[in-house]
């Protein structure tokens, strides 16, 4: 297999797809391409037949399969491996899982485009503003509840690390760029990702990067 991703310090979706592959334990190889210079415009010139994504990352690419969508990268993979490796398996838990997972996909877009990633950035007294405050505390609300009724087994949301946790690491990351307050439980779970062998290699890959992408390096707008 092989992942196509964006720059580290910068491509949430890309980490998604990442962990998800690393996860699975499947062997696969990794191509990073800047997705804003020159080469990522070359890469999807040459690789235009395996480009229905319009050029978007992540993208997997298993012999004649194509997936260039992250949730849909980690349900490919799930489908290869079985599902304990990503969900609970208790049936209550999973409903959960599977919401929150779906919920992060397709929602939060004032968070997104307030509070973007860059995992290299520490941000102090970035001021926030209501919609994104709306996000946060839903996010958080999710948090609380999924530790309080299923994690009891370990650490993170549903205990064990998982696809939940793999679709909110990007969100950790935000959180600490920006100094998101946020209470002890969360604190704790934010900790646990942050310490987690594989979001090290990415965040150390990350500060390694020579790319910049000015539009994600100006600190929050303030508003009122």
């Amino acid at each position: 297999m092989k992942l196509i991703i964006g720059n580290k310090n910068y491509s949430s979706w890309s980490l998604r797809g990442w962990l998800a592959c690393k996860q699975s334990g499947l062997s696969f190889e990794e191509i990073k391409v800047n997705i804003s210079g020159d080469d990522w415009e070359q890469a999807k010139r040459e690789w235009g037949e395996i480009q229905p994504s319009s050029g978007k990352v992540p993208i997997l690419w298993d012999g004649d399969v194509v997936i260039w969508d992250s949730l849909a990268i980690l349900e490919y993979l799930v489908d290869r491996v079985g599902r304990e490796r990503f969900w609970p398996k208790d049936d209550a838990a999973r409903g959960m899982a599977r919401s929150m997972v779906a919920e992060m996909h397709s929602s939060y877009l004032p968070l997104r485009r307030g509070l973007p990633m860059n995992i290299r950035k520490q941000v102090q007294g970035a001021t926030i503003d209501a919609e994104v405050r709306e996000d946060i505390v839903r996010i958080l609300g999710l948090w609380a509840e999924a530790r309080a009724r299923y994690g009891h087994g370990g650490p993170f949301l549903f205990g064990t690390f998982g696809a939940a946790d793999i679709f909110y690491a990007p969100i950790v990351s935000r959180f600490l760029t920006y100094g998101v307050p946020v209470p002890g439980f969360a604190q704790a779970y934010m900790q646990a990702i942050w310490e987690h062998d594989w979001v090290q290699q990415w965040v150390a890959a990350a500060a390694d990067e020579e790319w910049f992408i000015a539009q994600y390096e100006g600190d929050p707008v303030p508003q009122t």
